[in-house]
């Protein structure tokens, strides 16, 4: 396995977003997570990407743990995520922008002219103030920045969100050419047709029937999966006398693996 999620729990001060979620993402592999507001899905990204503190052995990524790493330190060891609200910086260009990304140094496919062949809306506007360009854009810049990092898996939050629904069908056309480099996705989504197109897309095969439970498969296939996850609330509330099983664990059962 790429990453490993076992138990993972996380906290927002005394209130607490995570529940032993456990998920397991192959090389490759496409995985989207779903739920409603409030459910843990940005947290869980959050973690995953360093920037929330968890056990070390809580989360294990191409061998090594790294739950308790940085944020800095997970994304040299080849982590990116595009966060929920592109956190673009405004005083600098889109090329800027997109440089940054690339400071990692870290080797592979991704360069600053691949970016502008993936989306070349970007390559006509690379001298614009990031501020300037539409939602759609910007968030094409912020998808653009972390792959400039070469990632082995990236992480995407909520990408249509606020968009209107031509341009996320234009974003979302283009992971397959993202995934088609060999690298892992994990993305989150309110939005379960966009995320259930986005694991079909990823592994071109067509889904099972959709069922939606907490912490289950959601339309097997052999190489993408979607998770939903429940609200934290309910989570909260369960019962304390019986053991967890973690979310990961339950995927593979009910995929039948």
């Amino acid at each position: 396995m790429l990453l490993q999620v076992e138990r993972v729990a996380s906290f927002y001060g005394d209130f607490q977003a995570l529940f032993g979620i456990s998920i397991d993402v192959a090389p490759g592999q496409a995985v989207a997570v779903i739920g409603a507001n409030g459910a843990g899905k940005s947290t869980l990204l959050r973690s995953i990407a360093g920037l929330m503190p968890s056990r070390r052995d809580a989360i294990v990524f191409d061998g090594a743990p790294i739950g308790d790493l940085p944020a800095y330190a997970v994304a040299a060891r080849g982590i990116a995520l595009v966060p929920e609200g592109r956190g673009l910086f405004p005083s600098l260009t889109v090329e800027e922008n997109l440089l940054i990304g690339g400071q990692l140094g870290r080797p592979g496919p991704w360069s600053l002219q691949r970016i502008y062949d993936l989306f070349p809306a970007l390559a006509e506007r690379r001298k614009m103030p990031a501020p300037s360009l539409s939602g759609g854009q910007q968030q094409m810049v912020a998808i653009g920045r972390a792959l400039m990092a070469n990632p082995k898996l990236l992480l995407c939050d909520e990408i249509s969100l606020g968009l209107a629904p031509i341009v996320v069908r234009e974003i979302y056309a283009r992971l397959p050419s993202i995934l088609a480099e060999g690298l892992s996705l994990v993305i989150v989504e309110q939005d379960i047709v966009q995320a259930l197109k986005a694991v079909q897309q990823g592994v071109k095969q067509s889904l099972g029937p959709v069922q939606l439970s907490a912490g289950q498969l959601v339309d097997p296939s052999e190489d993408g999966v979607a998770v939903a996850l429940p609200l934290a609330q309910d989570a909260q509330h369960q019962d304390r006398g019986q053991e967890e099983r973690p979310a990961g664990r339950e995927l593979r059962r009910h995929a039948g693996s």
